[in-house]
């Protein structure tokens, strides 16, 4: 399985060494088995976050992309609309799962907008910036990720 990872933030584009939530999520990937193909760092411009998911899915074929950043309420938040620009086949259940944890984590957990969906044969899954909510969410979904890549991408699979 072939993932890119992509942060989401103005302010760690001025300080990359800040993003902790991107080398996590790279780390959690890694730990279901995926390569990582690519990585990006990209400010919140909902244009340049549409552009570099297309060049990961379509240039750099990865079978999944997760974001991090931009999820949240701030005017500058964009991730979602960015994702849904890209996204042909919406994936709610895998965002109902992750605004459930985050829901039980903190109140402010509602106000998470997180998208997934299919384009192509890649999976795009949008995760809050936060590094403790980042985690929380991957915990949710980490289980069904290998399973919707591999129905995805028309690999052998295996039911429970």
């Amino acid at each position: 399985m072939r993932a890119a990872i992509l942060t989401v933030s103005t302010s760690r584009v001025a300080n990359p060494a800040a993003d902790e939530s991107g080398p996590a999520l790279a780390q959690f990937a890694r730990e279901l088995g995926a390569e990582i193909a690519a990585t990006d760092l990209v400010p919140d411009d909902r244009e340049l976050i549409a552009t570099t998911l297309r060049r990961f899915c379509d240039g750099e074929a990865c079978d999944l992309v997760l974001t991090t950043g931009g999820t949240g309420f701030a005017p500058r938040d964009v991730t979602p609309e960015a994702t849904a620009e890209v996204v042909e086949r919406p994936t709610p259940g895998l965002d109902e799962a992750m605004r459930e944890v985050s829901r039980r984590a903190s109140p402010h957990g509602l106000l998470s907008r997180g998208a997934s969906g299919i384009t192509g044969r890649t999976l795009i899954v949008n995760f809050p910036g936060s590094p403790k909510a980042c985690a929380e969410c991957f915990d949710a979904v980490a289980a069904a990720l290998p399973h919707g890549v591999e129905l995805l991408t028309e690999r052998p699979t295996e039911h429970p």
